[in-house]
């Protein structure tokens, strides 16, 4: 289905694009956003006013609801060009489900495919110059969604902003990163919405991560609310380890299912590895690698993409990861992908999206 069958996106190009003052040899990651922006609104029940118009600000009110009781999710999603300068999107469709996951968990209404998908389509290509050609680049995709109501008082707002921005980035960790296993602070507990991608989840993280780096380590290592001995996630980032001859990854409610993390267990399993997604105990995996069997480990994600850790800093104690040129797995998986996200090789799986 078009979006044009049950939604007239307007579009308001415009008329000062930005696309000449960008140094795309030297992008910062979210940094620079492209000029134009979908925007659609929510309200008596319905989607309506589906627009694509110039980047700029927006107004709000004070009591808007989203600033007082936290209603507002979002995604991450990249696009790549091709040597022929094909724009493709990898898995956009797994991102609009989870969106509207994370949707219904925060009392919010879901968004239509025709305006998430087709949205997206139309918007990347009218700003189709702004992907990067440059391998290790590719344009930053943020959809997200907020609350409008303006009124106080603990309710599901009557009315949302859906909102997609975009901008070419780089990579988003330039080397391995250390990680802090934190035994105090929480970031997600069952029954919670550490599954969802909603905005409080990263506020909450804000402080703990910063104590980390005073402490030296780039990022935390979250761990189960209870007892905080199972290992959950990466700071922004999913978890992923080989243990022996199994690629493992941690596993529970209070997990963003990452559509990288699915991507590359899904390739796990293609290629003959055997895996499991799981409960990982930080016992186990310091036992692992002192006695040689955690061999790899990496955070998964849209913006870090394969990010290799080379330490874990535990009660104390730092231990080191094996050297990231050895780690056949992480380097076979993000070689293939990067092969694949720009078009180098065929697409077995239908996951490029291809811009019309």
């Amino acid at each position: 289905m078009n979006a044009t069958e049950n939604y007239s996106i307007r579009v308001e190009p415009t008329q000062n694009s930005r696309l000449s003052q960008v140094d795309f040899d030297n992008l910062k990651f979210g940094k620079i956003l492209s000029d134009h922006m979908l925007v659609a609104d929510y309200d008596d029940g319905e989607w309506k006013d589906v627009s694509i118009v110039p980047y700029g600000d927006i107004s709000i009110s004070p009591s808007m609801s989203a600033l007082h009781y936290g209603q507002a999710i979002f995604e991450g999603i990249k696009a790549y060009k091709f040597a022929d300068g094909t724009v493709s999107i990898f898995r956009p469709d797994r991102n609009w489900e989870r969106f509207n996951k994370s949707a219904a968990r925060l009392q919010m209404p879901e968004v239509p495919e025709e305006i998430f998908m087709d949205g997206l389509n139309k918007l990347l290509d009218i700003d189709r110059n702004w992907v990067p050609a440059k391998e290790g680049s590719s344009l930053y995709i943020r959809p997200f969604m907020f609350a409008t109501e303006a009124a106080l008082g603990v309710h599901p707002s009557k009315s949302y902003k859906f909102i997609i921005i975009t901008g070419p980035v780089g990579a988003y960790y330039s080397k391995p990163i250390s990680l802090k296993v934190e035994t105090y602070y929480t970031r997600a507990a069952e029954g919670g919405v550490g599954f969802s991608k909603n905005a409080g989840n990263y506020a909450l993280s804000l402080y703990p991560t910063q104590l980390a780096n005073d402490e030296g380590y780039d990022q935390i290592m979250w761990t189960d609310a209870s007892e905080h001995k199972y290992i959950e996630e990466a700071g922004t980032a999913n978890l992923i380890f080989r243990i022996g001859d199994t690629i493992i990854t941690p596993h529970g409610d209070t997990i963003l299912h990452g559509v990288t993390r699915r991507t590359i267990m899904e390739l796990a399993e293609k290629w003959g590895y055997k895996t499991e997604q799981r409960k990982v105990s930080v016992q186990e995996l310091i036992d692992g690698i002192k006695a040689g069997t955690v061999t790899e480990a990496f955070a998964a994600g849209t913006a870090a993409t394969i990010t290799d850790i080379s330490r874990i800093g535990f009660e104390g104690q730092d231990y080191n990861l094996p050297p990231v040129e050895g780690r056949e797995f992480s380097n076979r998986v993000l070689h293939y992908l990067n092969e694949l996200r720009y078009g180098k090789v065929a697409d077995p799986f239908g996951w490029n999206y291809l811009v019309k």
